[in-house]
C-alpha cells in the first residue's frame, strides 16, 4: 500500500491563529496574561511541513500481497540481485545488482554506476539517491520501512520504480543431485 502524499492548505487555520494572536495583543503590542495561548500543536492543525501546509493521505490498496510499499521516485521495473549495503566502505556490488540500504549521501555516488535500482528505508523524492536515481535512470522506490531487514542480501526482488513498492521473489527451486 503505497502511501499518496495529498497537500492541503492550512490558510484558514493560520489566519484563524494570526486572528487569535492580533486580538490577544495589548495597546503596546505585548500578548494579554488572559489570551489563550497559539496553537500549533500537530495533533490539532495535522502535520505541517515546513511551509506550513497540511499534510494527510491515503494507502494504496493495489500492490501483490507481501510487497514493501514505499515512495516511487524514479519510474522503470527492474529485477535482480539485492545487495544490502550498510556501510558504504564495505560495499561489494557487481554490475546488475540492486542497492538496499537504509540511506545515500554524495559519498555513495560511485556505487551507482554498477547498480540497476535503488531501495532505500529513508528519502522523498528531492533526497540524495531520488535524485542521482533518476539521473542515471535506475528504478527507485525509498522510504521502505525496514527494507534492510526484510530484504536479505542476494535475495532476488524486483523494485517496481513507477508505482512505489518492492516485491521479494521466491527462491528458485534446487534439484538435489
Amino acid at each position: 500500500m503505497r502511501y499518496v502524499v495529498l497537500v492541503q492548505s492550512l490558510a484558514a487555520a493560520r489566519r484563524r491563529q494570526r486572528g487569535r494572536r492580533d486580538n490577544s495583543r495589548g495597546a503596546r503590542g505585548s500578548r494579554a496574561s488572559s489570551a489563550e495561548p497559539l496553537r500549533t500543536d500537530p495533533a490539532t492543525l495535522g502535520q505541517l511541513t515546513s511551509e506550513g501546509e497540511g499534510i494527510s493521505g491515503s494507502y494504496r490498496v493495489d500492490v501483490p500481497d507481501g510487497a514493501l510499499v514505499g515512495l516511487a521516485v524514479s519510474a522503470g521495473t527492474v529485477e535482480g540481485r539485492a545487495r544490502v549495503i550498510i556501510d558504504m566502505m564495505e560495499a561489494d556490488l557487481e554490475a546488475g545488482d540492486i542497492l538496499v540500504t537504509a540511506c545515500t549521501d554524495p559519498s555513495w555516488t560511485p556505487l551507482f554506476v554498477a547498480i540497476k535500482g535503488l531501495v532505500t528505508e529513508v528519502g522523498g523524492l528531492m533526497t540524495h539517491g531520488a535524485v542521482i536515481a533518476r539521473e542515471y535512470g535506475l528504478p527507485a522506490v525509498v522510504g521502505v520501512l525496514h527494507a534492510t531487514r526484510l530484504i536479505r542480501d542476494g535475495q532476488r526482488i524486483r523494485v517496481h520504480g513507477t508505482d512505489g513498492y518492492v516485491e521479494i521473489l521466491p527462491e528458485p527451486c534446487r534439484e538435489h543431485l
